[in-house]
């Protein structure tokens, strides 16, 4: 008769350790792919918890709760959104922020003016001179050596995708050309405001000067 290499005990105890060693390689090869699903999943949170994951826009999201925006980022959109960092909000006037979170039909006209409808990548939005936002206005866009521009901002990064739209992200605040004229009820802007649109209008007039300054010197 065959005899066993190990004891009848020894041969049980062999025999169940190569079953759980086939249970764990299977649960391996089950539960293996979950950090790339994982993954996934994040990448598919809508705008505004990607957003709040990123940990760089606390004050754009502070701003978007105080608008009452916060659901339509959370919409099926798709949307598009130029997302000013903290440091993109820091760069306002002492008081611009403060002003704006004080009045929400400001705010928002702020805030959708970051909005593009649809969702336009970074290669799209390179091939674009102009694009219509939420706000009603346009933004003005520029490609040149790899830099994206989108107003007076540069794009820093791009192509954050979210299930509902993707992010590019921006380091200044976006301002509507119609700002000046959107002030309190009595059609004024407030000083604060008003500031922001100086640096605004000064950040073009400069812009301006720079490009005549050159063809002056070429006249003389």
């Amino acid at each position: 008769m065959k005899r066993f290499p190990f004891a009848p005990g020894q041969a049980a105890t062999l025999l169940w350790g190569r079953v759980l060693a086939a249970l764990t390689l299977a649960a391996l090869l089950v539960f293996g792919a979950a950090p790339a699903g994982t993954a996934n999943a994040q990448a598919q949170r809508d705008l505004v918890d990607t957003a709040v994951a990123a940990g760089q826009f606390t004050t754009l999201a502070r701003a978007l709760q105080a608008a009452g925006l916060v659901d339509t980022l959370k919409g099926p959109g798709p949307f598009t959104v130029f997302a000013p960092t903290d440091a993109a909000f820091a760069k306002l006037p002492p008081g611009a922020l403060d002003s704006l979170l004080a009045n929400p039909a400001q705010l928002r006209a702020v805030l959708t003016y970051h909005v593009v409808p649809g969702r336009v990548t970074a290669a799209q939005v390179a091939g674009l001179s102009t694009a219509t936002t939420v706000q009603g206005e346009p933004v003005r866009i520029s490609a040149a050596g790899g830099t994206v521009r989108v107003n007076n901002a540069t794009v820093t990064q791009a192509d954050i995708m979210a299930s509902n739209g993707v992010i590019h992200v921006v380091d200044s605040v976006l301002l509507p050309p119609s700002l000046p004229q959107t002030g309190a009820a009595d059609g004024v802007a407030t000083p604060a405001l008003a500031a922001v649109a100086a640096l605004f209008l000064g950040g073009v007039a400069l812009r301006a000067r720079r490009r005549t300054v050159p063809a002056l010197a070429r006249r003389g």
